[in-house]
C-alpha cells in the first residue's frame, strides 16, 4: 500500500491515542502541531475517555444503537469496543478514512462503515443505516457528534443539530463536544487549524444544542465529565455534552 503524501486528522489522533494506523507524514504533522501548542495525546485521550464514558452511559439507558459522525478511525476504545453489545455505523466525510474503516471492520456484524457528512442527513446510505442502527427515526439511538462542532458555522451546527433531532426517535441521545478559546493563546497552532475552525467561549456552547437537552451534568470540559476517579490534569481545551432528545 502507497504511503499518503497528505496528513490525515484521523490518523493524528490515532497516532495521540497510541494506535497503530498511521503514518510518517501523520506523525510529523502531529510533532509540528505539538511544537506549536503541546499536550495534544493527553488532551485527545481524554476527549476519547469522555466518548467513552458517554457511549457507556447511553447503553446503560437501553439504547443498543449508535450513528457517528466525522468518526476517524474506529480503534482505540471508539464506540463499538466500549459498547460491544450494541451495532454501530462510523461514517466521515474523508475517503481514505472511511476506506481505512471499512477495512479494519470487515469482519464485525455489528459495526459498519460508510460515508456520511453531519451536516446533510441524507449523505447516510439507507441500507447501512437500516443495518447497522435499526430501528432509526423509530426507537431510541445513540448520535456521536465529536471533533465537527468547530468546523461548522453558528447557523449551520444549530440548522445540523435540529434536523437530527427531528430525525431521531423520541429517548434518543446526542454525545457533543465544543471547542474552547484555549488556542485563542497558541496562534501558530491556531493558524494550522485552518480558516474555517471556530473557538466558542463556554456560554455560547448551550443555544446551539436547540432542543436537545443536556444531562444533569450540564456541558463542562471533558475531563470533569462523570469522571472516574481524579479528573485527568489536561488544559479544558474541549468541552461537552450528552443531551436527550424528549417527546414532542
Amino acid at each position: 500500500m502507497a504511503q499518503p503524501d497528505r496528513p490525515s486528522t484521523a490518523r493524528m489522533i490515532d497516532h495521540w491515542l497510541g494506535g497503530r494506523h498511521h503514518h510518517p507524514v501523520d506523525v510529523a504533522a502531529a510533532a509540528a502541531f505539538e511544537a506549536a501548542y503541546g499536550p495534544c495525546a493527553a488532551i485527545f485521550r481524554s476527549l476519547r475517555d469522555f466518548l467513552g464514558r458517554a457511549v457507556r452511559a447511553v447503553a446503560a439507558e437501553g439504547v443498543d444503537g449508535f450513528l457517528v459522525f466525522g468518526a476517524g478511525v474506529p480503534t482505540c476504545g471508539n464506540v463499538h469496543e466500549v459498547a460491544p453489545d450494541a451495532t454501530v455505523l462510523y461514517t466521515d466525510v474523508d475517503p481514505d478514512t472511511v476506506r481505512l474503516g471499512q477495512r479494519l471492520l470487515a469482519g464485525s456484524d455489528r459495526a459498519g462503515y460508510g460515508y456520511g457528512d453531519a451536516a446533510d442527513l441524507g449523505t447516510v446510505d439507507p441500507a447501512q443505516l437500516h443495518r447497522f442502527v435499526p430501528g432509526w427515526g423509530r426507537r431510541p439511538v445513540g448520535v456521536v457528534f465529536l471533533g465537527l462542532a468547530a468546523f461548522l458555522d453558528d447557523d449551520t451546527l444549530a440548522r445540523t443539530l435540529d434536523e437530527l433531532y427531528a430525525a431521531a426517535a423520541p429517548g434518543s441521545w446526542l454525545a457533543i463536544d465544543f471547542d474552547s478559546e484555549e488556542l485563542a493563546g497558541h496562534p501558530e497552532a491556531l493558524a494550522m487549524m485552518g480558516p474555517e475552525f471556530r473557538m466558542r467561549a463556554p456560554e455560547e456552547f448551550a443555544p446551539l444544542l436547540g432542543r436537545w437537552r443536556p444531562s444533569h451534568d450540564g456541558i463542562v470540559p471533558v475531563a470533569r465529565w462523570r469522571p472516574v476517579g481524579e479528573p485527568a490534569p489536561v488544559p479544558d481545551a474541549f468541552y461537552g455534552a450528552l443531551a436527550s432528545r424528549s417527546a414532542d
